[in-house]
């Protein structure tokens, strides 16, 4: 009774399971939402966007290190004892309540321009990660449709395989009517009910190598894979086979808008600034100055002057002048910190020139595997008109007995394999004509059609 209690609810509960799944709703996901979804989730583009608040903030910062600083300070204390009373000029003991207050500025003079290539560096820091954004952008951009065009496929695959199920059950039956009034051999049958099961387990992979790659796609879009399908794209072929550019071309327009060479370059120069700015430590520094403030004090069980004639006249003291600070010796710690600057600097340079290389190297992959993929469209559907037209002719010889049982199934499967192949033609074409922007730098969610 318990094991039949235990199956009747788990029962209930795959019942009630599979009825919410049913009842959820189910949004059609297009290629440009899909983008849109994953511009707006990715987390590693979140955070370099939130750098960059960071970046803006601390570029603002360091022009106004500039300028002078100001402050205001103030205190109230008591003192119990000997302490010195300015308003009598002389030393009482006793209980003393003290009120102080002051304003004072300063501003750099000269400081090896230290704070002048402080702003600079963080001017071009803050340009590099405006650049890393954009390419984080595209490589979002990049990623999503890769997973996109990857379930578009797996989709075309999985109804290819359902047409070619089909196909083999009514050959199957025809087969089997055939075998029935002896026209056919019954190893015939036989064989044609093993392209049923094998064309069955086809479409079983298919299905599921669907639903993995549609989990991995709901992943980096951070959404549910159960609360959307995927829409088809109808995008004209004929215009991505005439699209052409040179590899000179290609590649000038990488120099000129690739945002992973902008930003080594900015960082290369914000390194440059970083390492100038500590080797003004070096220098003397100059400073302008200045300071206003007052007091008050009261004297318990004596006759106090009031707080106005105190704070306001008897204790008012102004100063202001210039300060001079001459570095001399400081266990070569400046030393140390210049030289950790300059190694910064010599590091993004070697960056900045393994990017340039690989920018080149992008651009030329990309222009390859593009007429790569034209040439391979241009062969698969070459390939599947021959396959179709192979695969009929043998089944017409097959119905008028010229032909045997091997010789169609040999046709079948090319013609199943022709299809495959012309599909993931057409879509690595597709890919490949996004990845000719990504690898010069131009692409964008404009882009995506």
């Amino acid at each position: 009774m318990k094991r039949l209690l235990a199956y009747i609810l788990c029962g209930i509960g795959f019942t009630v399971h599979a009825q919410l799944q049913q009842t959820q709703p189910v949004a059609t996901l297009t290629f440009k939402d899909a983008v849109k979804i994953g511009l707006e989730n990715n987390v590693v583009l979140n955070q370099q966007k939130n750098q960059l608040e960071y970046t803006q903030l601390n570029k603002a910062s360091s022009l106004l290190q500039l300028g002078p600083s100001v402050q205001a300070q103030g205190s109230a204390y008591r003192n119990d004892g000997n302490s010195f009373n300015q308003n009598r000029g002389e030393v009482v003991n006793g209980v003393i309540d003290y009120v102080n207050g002051s304003i004072s500025a300063s501003m750099p003079v000269f400081n090896g321009l230290m704070y002048v290539n402080y702003y600079r560096q963080a001017n071009n820091v803050n340009e590099a990660q405006l650049h890393k954004v954009n390419r984080s952008t595209q490589d979002v951009i990049r990623d999503i449709s890769n997973q996109f065009l990857q379930c578009l496929l797996d989709l075309r695959l999985v109804r290819i395989n359902e047409e070619n199920v089909h196909t083999q059950k009514v050959q199957y039956d025809q087969i089997k009517a055939q075998v029935d009034v002896g026209s056919k051999a019954e190893a015939d049958l036989y064989n044609q009910e093993y392209q049923v099961k094998n064309a069955e387990l086809t479409l079983v992979r298919a299905r599921n190598t669907f639903k993995n790659d549609k989990a991995t796609l709901a992943l980096t879009l951070q959404v549910d894979p159960l609360s959307f399908e995927i829409a088809d794209v109808d995008w004209d072929m004929n215009t991505v086979m005439i699209d052409s550019l040179s590899l000179q071309e290609m590649y000038a327009t990488a120099i000129d808008r690739r945002s992973d060479l902008k930003q080594a370059g900015y960082t290369q120069k914000a390194a440059r600034f970083g390492y100038s700015a500590l080797k003004g430590k070096y220098l003397p520094s100059i400073y302008f100055g200045g300071s206003y403030g007052s007091r008050y004090n009261y004297v318990h069980g004596e006759s106090n002057r009031s707080f106005n004639d105190q704070f306001a006249k008897d204790n008012t003291q102004l100063s202001y002048g210039f300060s001079l600070t001459i570095p001399i010796y400081n266990g070569l710690l400046y030393r140390s910190q210049v030289a950790q600057t300059k190694v910064t600097y010599e590091n993004a340079k070697i960056q900045q020139k393994n990017v340039e290389v690989t920018v080149q190297t992008d651009v030329i992959r990309a222009f390859q595997n593009f007429n790569d993929a034209k040439t391979n469209y241009e062969a698969a559907s070459a390939q599947l008109r021959a396959a179709e037209t192979s695969y009929k002719m043998e089944r017409e010889r097959y119905e008028l007995g010229i032909t045997d049982i091997t010789q169609v199934t040999v046709s079948t499967q090319a013609y199943v394999k022709a299809q495959s192949d012309f599909e993931s033609s057409k879509f690595t074409l597709m890919f490949q004509r996004l990845l000719i922007n990504y690898a010069i730098g131009t692409l964008k969610f404009e882009d995506i059609p």
